[in-house]
């Protein structure tokens, strides 16, 4: 194996053009990792959030961005038994993806669900372990329950409207147009609502309140989320792309027994990732390999071109899933 690869680099905090191909060492296996040669790496919105300067990798992770890929293991570590050198895996990463080469611990890989091509098991587990966390393990989401998710087009948005689906919930969603919108009901949203034309605290309340909300936007939609929960509801938060601090009355969570949690799944120790992986294997992957649930993707474009791929993704115009060709299948 060769001792140096390609490398998108974030050479300063900036916009996307601050991606710049750059040669690095190819990374060695630890104890309990593998090696995978890169075909392809998921682009998720906390890429762009690091290449702008505000979100520092966690200690001792890759300055490299990229949270996510699919590939072929190259070389495993001491400790490792689940896989051998050879396998066709798809990683959540600790950072690292967007390069030709990059290890991860081996307990964060899962197989690439059968029928599947490299492409798409790329783009499985960002948003894979952040829906199934948050969701179902922190919302507890029941079949039956009226679930809601902001940003449906999104890729954490098309992942968790099937997976709620497909564990029989009723699911609601907001997006920003028409199109995204018929995206959603077509992937098993009951009502998709256009926030440019519709308030989302309304429809919800004719529906009976939500009993999980997904949310990613913050800023006035935390106090708005809180009104269109249902007593006993539970709000998950994932993200702030319109800020994390407002003021809120608490007085609701107590009269109305609310719950307002939330993670990052970056921080999380390898050992918590790793449970999220086997609760994955067991319960979402025979989903995906019986076509019940399916990435949704949006574009893909070649590695040494990222500064395109964040550049879609900050456009806000994609639907699913972004992807860089760093190899290929």
């Amino acid at each position: 194996m060769t001792k140096t690869m390609r490398a998108v680099e974030i050479t300063k905090p900036g916009g996307p053009e601050v991606l710049q191909i750059g040669e690095r060492p190819v990374p060695e296996a630890g104890h309990g990792q593998v090696v995978l040669k890169v075909a392809y790496a998921g682009v998720n919105r906390p890429d762009t959030l690091q290449r702008a300067g505000a979100y520092a990798p966690p200690p001792g992770a890759s300055d490299l961005p990229g949270l996510e890929a699919s590939g072929e293991v190259v070389a495993i570590g001491e400790g490792v038994s689940e896989y051998a050198v050879g396998d066709l895996v798809c990683a959540l990463l600790p950072g690292g993806g967007y390069a030709e080469y990059v290890a991860t611990p081996a307990r964060h890989c899962l197989p690439i669900p059968k029928g599947m091509g490299l492409k798409e098991a790329a783009c499985l587990p960002e948003t894979y372990f952040t829906v199934w966390t948050n969701v179902f393990m922190r919302g507890g989401l029941q079949a039956g329950e009226r679930f809601l998710v902001h940003g449906g087009s999104s890729g954490i948005g098309t992942t968790a409207i099937q997976l709620a689906n497909a564990f029989g919930a009723r699911v609601f969603t907001t997006a920003g147009s028409a199109e995204k919108c018929q995206v959603c009901l077509d992937l098993g949203a009951e009502q998709a609502i256009n926030y440019r034309d519709d308030d989302f605290v309304t429809v919800m309340k004719a529906a009976g309140g939500a009993d999980v909300i997904l949310d990613m936007v913050g800023g006035d939609y935390i106090p708005r989320n809180i009104k269109a929960l249902a007593n006993d509801g539970r709000l998950v938060q994932i993200a702030f792309l319109q800020g994390p601090v407002v003021e809120l009355n608490f007085m609701m969570l107590m009269m109305r027994r609310l719950t307002i949690t939330g993670s990052t799944l970056r921080p999380q120790s390898d050992l918590a990732k790793a449970r999220i992986a086997d609760a994955l294997r067991e319960q979402v992957w025979p989903l995906l390999e019986a076509g019940k649930v399916a990435p949704v993707m949006d574009s893909e474009f070649d590695f040494t071109d990222a500064a395109s791929a964040h550049a879609r993704m900050e456009s806000s115009g994609h639907i699913g899933k972004i992807v860089l060709k760093v190899a290929g299948d």
